[in-house]
């Protein structure tokens, strides 16, 4: 069985652990509140708050996530909150919902349950409310009615709120202050209670794994599964059908380090935590701004990185980022044996990969970039944020006394995988920073590509987009190139 709490209620379920949250919370416990919309976790009507006991047992750390996308194996002893489970008594609302009424922010009203869970969420966080991030806290969320301004004024309205929120014990004000209800402050002891209970005393993420149920011969045939926000839109059907091996929660596989002049990161990192990683801030301070690009604050908590890497699209965001920084991945099979292969050796063609079944990657590893270097991603899409790229690309340039002294350039959407531009980079080496060089470098770029024309674009239009964001990362050395 499945424990877990949903809002106020102890869950014991055995419905399939690759089936999705928003599901078991619509059609099993009637819960409606949470609707259906895309599907993609492009919406965010779906958006529920996922709450995980913090390390030292007192707290309970929230996140927004959309449960459309959010494996209900992943709930496991954890406390998943939908707008029921915030509802005030007598029908009366909340500050978050006081406020978007306040400023109209809602029309058809289809979103606004989406909405009310990422401010929600945001009340919730331990980290200092700004407008900066009280806007961040909605970034996964559409509206097709109101234009926004509706919304980020009462976004900008509870942020004023929030600012009389204590630094100490601030569930306690906020369920005074009816954020949430008063059982919120039960939480921490009793996903204590479900941890013990689940572990007999074992690592409460070895306990998980590899999913619930699964005995040795299970697991070796079980689809790997890590946040879902690939798998679930691809195939959900096929995965809620098979055993999975769920791989989100094990701490073997989370964290980032820096030993010596390389940075480690355990391959179910996510992308919210590459953008608070203080490792990955000191090398690459710009880091934040590129994974604003990447996706809405929901999808980076749940997607992991090897994840992106090994779901194998040209186009993955992840993919291109670190094929820039010379990335390797540590690969490990069902014998225990592991083996290192270049994240740029991995694809073969479109969706074809060198590894074998029964191999998992379990750890990411990349030349910690010096101060001094260049490293830049860009990305067009059709919406600025929250999309998939048409193109995008990511440079590392290092560079003295004028001469490019190695590089690495990367583009996804202009082939069948991600491609590391092996015969551009190698030029480039040895050669001193010029517009000439950037021209020839362009020329040389639009030799190894092969874009087609699909729904993003026509070929031609592809080739441009690639010669345009390849001359942008280039531009804080050249700017006359604009």
């Amino acid at each position: 069985m499945l424990p877990f709490y949903l809002n106020d209620q102890l869950i014991r379920t055995d419905q399939p652990a690759g089936s999705t949250l928003l599901d078991f919370v619509r059609y099993h416990q009637h819960l409606k509140g949470t609707k259906i919309g895309c599907r993609e976790g492009d919406c965010g009507a779906c958006t529920v708050l996922v709450g995980e006991l913090a390390p030292d047992g007192t707290s309970v750390q929230y996140q927004s996530m959309t449960s459309c996308l959010t494996p209900l194996g992943n709930a496991q002893g954890k406390h998943v909150v939908t707008v029921e489970g915030i509802n005030a008594a007598r029908g009366t609302l909340t500050p978050v919902q006081q406020a978007i009424v306040q400023e109209g922010g809602s029309q058809c009203g289809f979103c606004t349950v989406g909405f009310v869970m990422s401010l929600t969420g945001h009340a919730l966080s331990a980290k200092p409310t700004t407008p900066e991030t009280a806007l961040a806290s909605i970034d996964g969320n559409i509206c097709r009615c109101t234009g926004y301004k509706s919304l980020e004024r009462a976004t900008q309205h509870l942020q004023q709120q929030l600012q009389q929120r204590p630094a100490s014990s601030p569930l306690a004000w906020l369920a005074e202050e009816g954020f949430v209800p008063k059982y919120f402050a039960d939480m921490p002891a009793k996903l204590t209670a479900l941890r013990s209970a689940a572990t007999g005393g074992a690592e409460a993420s070895e306990a998980l794994r590899p999913g619930p149920g699964l005995d040795a011969a299970a697991a070796a045939r079980a689809q790997i599964l890590g946040g879902g926000t690939d798998l679930l839109v691809q195939r959900p059907e096929q995965v809620r059908a098979v055993p999975v091996e769920l791989v989100y929660d094990q701490h073997s596989l989370r964290g980032i380090r820096r030993e010596g002049d390389t940075i480690v990161l355990g391959a179910a990192t996510t992308a919210q935590q590459l953008m608070e990683s203080e490792v990955m801030l000191a090398a690459l301070p710009e880091l934040p701004r590129f994974l604003k690009l990447v996706s809405s604050t929901p999808i980076r908590q749940m997607g992991t990185v090897a994840g992106n890497f090994i779901n194998a699209s040209p186009i993955g965001d992840l993919t291109i980022l670190f094929l820039a920084l010379g990335a390797e991945v540590e690969l490990e099979n069902s014998a225990g044996q592991r083996r290192a292969l270049p994240l740029a050796e991995l694809y073969l063609d479109y969706k074809k990969l060198a590894k074998t079944a029964d191999e998992q990657v379990t750890e990411i590893r990349f030349p910690a970039p010096q101060l001094a270097d260049l490293f830049n991603f860009e990305k067009v899409s059709k919406r600025t944020h929250l999309d998939i790229a048409s193109v995008n690309s990511a440079a590392w340039l290092r560079i003295e006394q004028g001469v490019i002294q190695a590089a690495h350039l990367s583009a996804g959407g202009v082939g069948p995988i991600p491609l590391l531009l092996r015969r551009t980079s190698a030029w480039l080496v040895g050669q001193p920073v010029s517009a000439e060089t950037v021209q020839h470098a362009l020329t040389l770029a639009q030799q190894e590509i092969s874009p087609i024309s699909d729904v993003r674009g026509t070929e031609h239009y592809k080739r441009l987009l690639l010669h345009q964001l390849l001359t942008a990362h280039f531009l804080p050395l050249l700017p006359e190139l604009v």
